[in-house]
């Protein structure tokens, strides 16, 4: 078999979660619709201000998740291919 034929798929379950981590801030900021008004207010900051700064601390989330598993999927592929020697 030539090696193109024994190549894990470069679109695996993992990558998807991870891709799915990295684009939700995106898509949750730019639907500016979404979080354009004022009500309802937490402890007196307007829900457009909060909403986004929440999800700063959420992005922060997701961006480790995304981190960790990456890492996860890149010793998984070194210790399936055969470590350093490939």
């Amino acid at each position: 078999m030539s090696d193109e034929e024994t190549r894990e798929p470069v679109v695996t379950p993992v990558r998807v979660v991870i891709a799915l981590c990295l684009i939700a801030p995106f898509v949750a900021m730019l639907w500016v619709g979404s979080y354009a008004k004022v009500d309802p207010a937490f402890i007196g900051i307007p829900f457009f201000y909060w909403y986004q700064m929440l999800w700063v601390l959420i992005s922060t989330a997701l961006t480790m998740i995304a981190y960790k598993l990456w890492q996860r999927d890149q010793r998984g592929r070194k210790t399936q291919g055969g470590g350093a020697s490939k």
